[in-house]
């Protein structure tokens, strides 16, 4: 048996080390074997469901740069966005990661794995440590800041801690030095909290419109941020309190100057968990935004623009030789 998995490792690094699939550059060596460098069956397949979600990223990856592992998980949330929202926030928060031998592209995700239009890369030029513990991948930049991304897939946990643990930290670093979102269009670095690309001009969704989408409309915030289901179950609990303030309301007058002070607890409570829900909806939504959802559903990536911004690459390989080993 280990001399079959042998020759199978053996056959893939020499048959099929560096290809594309599905229009995507790999390393197919380190992309379908484990972290100890053997070859695995349900990896390769497990590798191939998520690589299929990510073909939109041809245009992205520069000339010589390869796709070696893809795991799923959670964009970062600060401490007060998980206490409110506990289980939901892996549907919320869902995430694609494709570790390169450059960097990591970070994509927001639905549920179901399919892709946003955003994408964001984080270059490990632009990071002091990278370190993958339990389900936290933690991210300190070198511009001081630190970025937790949760909930990492066990599937490929221990793959993605060895590789990231022995890649060197050096090459082109960006300009912000922390994590940076691009234009699915153009693929040029966007500016943060300005939400137009620089290069194209492609619009994105506004914090300010989703806060006022949540206030005024049932579930808008979700809606607006593309996050339908969500939106349903918000819309449906808020339309409840609503009614049942009108109607705690409508008895407390009805029976005013002597009304039952379980009405006016009632009026309150259904006004402190409206507000709460409303408020819970803007901050979700305004953090959904933060990742440049495009106002356009279907984006177009300009081929032309994303090639010539491209440069040749640096021929030199930014991940070690002994990433297998832990």
């Amino acid at each position: 048996m280990f001399i079959q998995t042998e020759d199978i490792a053996q056959n893939i690094n020499s048959k099929v080390h560096k290809e594309e699939l599905y229009g995507l550059p790999v390393d197919t060596a380190v992309l379908f074997s484990d972290h100890k460098g053997v070859y695995g069956r349900h990896i390769e397949k497990h590798q191939r469901k998520l690589l299929a979600k990510l073909s939109f990223l041809a245009p992205f990856l520069e000339p010589g740069e390869r796709i070696l592992h893809v795991i799923s998980g959670c964009s970062p949330a600060t401490f007060v966005e998980q206490l409110l929202t506990g289980v939901l926030l892996g549907p919320l928060k869902r995430s694609l990661f494709a570790i390169t031998n450059r960097r990591i592209l970070h994509v927001p995700t639905t549920r179901g794995l399919q892709h946003r239009w955003s994408v964001a890369q984080i270059l490990y030029a632009d990071c002091r440590y990278i370190r993958l513990r339990w389900a936290t991948l933690a991210v300190k930049y070198k511009s001081g800041r630190t970025e937790r991304f949760r909930c990492i897939g066990r599937s490929g946990r221990n793959k993605a801690r060895a590789l990231l643990g022995n890649m060197l930290l050096k090459g082109r670093s960006s300009p912000t030095m922390e994590r940076e979102h691009l234009c699915p269009r153009c693929t040029k670095p966007l500016i943060k909290n300005y939400y137009a690309c620089p290069g194209c001009s492609l619009e994105f969704k506004k914090k300010s419109r989703a806060t006022l989408l949540s206030m005024l409309i049932p579930g808008g915030g979700y809606f607006y941020a593309r996050h339908p289901i969500m939106g349903l179950i918000e819309a449906i609990i808020e339309t409840i309190v609503f009614l049942l303030l009108i109607a705690s309301t409508a008895a407390y007058f009805a029976s005013a100057p002597s009304a039952p002070r379980s009405i006016t607890q009632a009026i309150m409570l259904c006004a402190i968990i409206l507000g709460y829900e409303k408020t819970v909806t803007a901050l979700f939504s305004n953090k959904c935004v933060e990742d440049f959802i495009p106002k356009q559903r279907q984006v177009e990536v300009l081929i032309e623009q994303s090639a010539s911004r491209k440069s040749s690459g640096d021929p030199k390989e930014p991940l070690a030789t002994n990433w297998r080993s832990m």
